[in-house]
């Protein structure tokens, strides 16, 4: 089933945010690897896209077996345990285009 995790970031998130964002990546970079993953990236707080002002979150839309495994998934990741989001959402998501 294809699940959407939408994150959202702390205040000021771009410190911690970039300490823990290579193992974040390779978590990503895994279900890439398996076919899982469909997009992923994050928000920038600038409607221009500059990442150097910082972030408002991320989105992730992968398959997963169940909505409990994506949701065990999304506790792991390293941006959970930094303290990067205040919160997180995991939802079944239906892709029509």
């Amino acid at each position: 089933m294809l699940v959407s995790i939408v994150s959202q970031d702390i205040p000021a998130s771009t410190e911690r945010r970039m300490s823990v964002r290579p193992a974040h990546l390779e978590r990503l970079q895994l279900l890439a690897d398996a076919g899982r993953l469909v997009v992923a990236g994050p928000s920038p707080i600038d409607e221009s896209g500059d990442t150097d002002k910082g972030f408002s979150g991320s989105i992730v839309i992968a398959e997963f077996d169940t909505l409990a495994d994506a949701q065990s998934w999304a506790e792991a990741d390293p941006y959970v345990a930094a303290g990067v989001y205040a919160a997180v959402s995991v939802k079944p998501f239906k892709r029509v285009f």
